[in-house]
């Protein structure tokens, strides 16, 4: 197949071609290579700069709302502004935003770069450049999408373990040479990786821009409702994962157990692998029991040992309990990532993943502020505990609610004389 060859037919704005999706995975990895680094890294610096609890989750709660923010100016404007020209401009205001944190303390400016939308507190964000690079590889026929999807997300994951185990990097050092910088110098790596992936930018053609005609902007039509009941649904499972950011497990476990920054880097480095594992294993389960019942069936157990890990006495248990987590968390991921893009029509796709991001990231910040009162409140073990109750809620009210819509998941076609209403 040549790098200009369509994968699939498109009737839809978005032409995905092999050298597309080539290059956004490759983009994913840097992108997510750079996040797992700097969300352990963040932790880190954070918990160091003796900062209280909630200025810390003030700090986690604007980048997550920031995400929200810029999803939802993706979906309006990246039409008429061009895809191309969203995505590059989006890799330039990242490495601003990441310079912020690296050289400046002071807590209004660190707020108000994690509300650019371009930073992460987890190796595999849902921000403004999820959204169009989902919008730039929906275009594969639906018998390949969750495959698709299901790589995309393991080069996330696996990078971004790789980053998560190099964020220990910098203090082993420093114990060789102490002329090491500072762990919050390291943030520096951000501009680099941004111009890394503005370069690689380049290698994408014009297909992935919408239809001249379409430039004034898509809006949802037949699938708003839909959409719209399966973004109020991504708000409560976000929300429950806010909780829990990994971040501020990093902060957890070193207030909890003592935790190391090494040792929590290679706990994310692990937890990494087995979620690129189970990414690429998700669309091989989907195409046996579909899309919605490989987001609900391996979400719900996944949901039951992330509220066991409060519970666990030691260190090992916890850690443990994580980890058997991590085999089943993100499954779901590749499979909600098809489903979007299989729910709605071709040219509703970017605004539908723009709509879903946005709901799951205006929800989230709520979650990191709640996190931090449930600990100063009640107990230190609280935000594992209500995170698997909300999440667990959400995979039940998900399946009820969507498990009679036929879409074309590459096993089913999708009836057109519904209206998608």
């Amino acid at each position: 197949m040549s790098d200009s060859t369509p994968l699939g037919s498109l009737s839809g704005p978005i032409e995905t071609s092999a050298r597309t999706v080539r290059v956004v995975i490759w983009i994913q990895a840097l992108r997510a290579l750079l996040y797992g680094f700097s969300a352990v890294l963040l932790g880190e610096v954070l918990a160091k700069a003796g900062l209280p609890v909630a200025e810390v989750g003030g700090i986690f709660t604007a980048m997550l709302l920031g995400m929200a923010l810029s999803s939802l100016a993706v979906g309006r404007w990246a039409h008429a502004v061009g895809h191309l020209r969203t995505y590059r401009g989006l890799f330039i205001v990242m490495g601003v935003a990441g310079t912020a944190f690296a050289l400046s303390g002071w807590p209004p400016l660190l707020i108000a770069a994690a509300l650019t939308g371009t930073l992460s507190t987890d190796a595999n964000e849902s921000g403004p450049i999820t959204s169009l690079e989902q919008a730039m590889l929906s275009g594969v026929p639906a018998r390949t999408r969750a495959r698709i999807f299901g790589r995309y997300n393991a080069a996330a994951y696996l990078a971004g373990s790789l980053g998560a185990l190099a964020a220990g990097g910098p203090t082993a050092l420093r114990h060789l040479i102490p002329a090491i910088p500072g762990d919050q110098r390291w943030l520096l790596a951000y501009p680099v990786v941004g111009l890394a992936c503005l370069l690689l930018t380049f290698q994408l053609s014009t297909g992935v821009e919408p239809d001249v005609h379409r430039r004034r902007g898509i809006r949802m039509v037949h699938s708003r409702g839909k959409v719209q009941r399966l973004a109020a649904l991504f708000a409560v499972d976000a929300f429950g994962g806010g909780l829990v950011v990994q971040s501020f497990m990093v902060f957890w476990f070193q207030r909890r157990f003592g935790a190391s920054i090494e040792l929590m880097g290679v706990v994310f480095f692990a937890a990494g692998l087995l979620q690129a594992a189970s990414s690429l294993a998700a669309p091989i389960l989907a195409r046996s029991i579909g899309l919605l019942n490989t987001m609900v069936f391996t979400h719900l157990p996944s949901n039951l040992l992330l509220a066991s890990v409060a519970l666990m006495p030691s260190l090992p248990l916890a850690i443990a309990a994580l980890l058997g987590r991590s085999v089943l968390s993100q499954m779901d991921v590749p499979a909600r990532q098809a489903y979007i893009a299989a729910l709605v029509n071709p040219e509703e796709r970017l605004a539908a993943a723009a709509y879903t991001n946005s709901a799951r990231y205006a929800a989230r910040p709520l979650g990191p502020v709640g996190a931090g009162a449930l600990m100063q409140e009640t107990a230190i073990a609280a935000p594992f505990l209500a995170a698997g109750a909300v999440k667990v809620l959400y995979d039940i009210a998900l399946f009820v609610m969507f498990r009679r819509v036929v879409v074309d998941d590459g096993r089913h076609r999708r009836p057109e004389s519904t209206g998608h209403k």
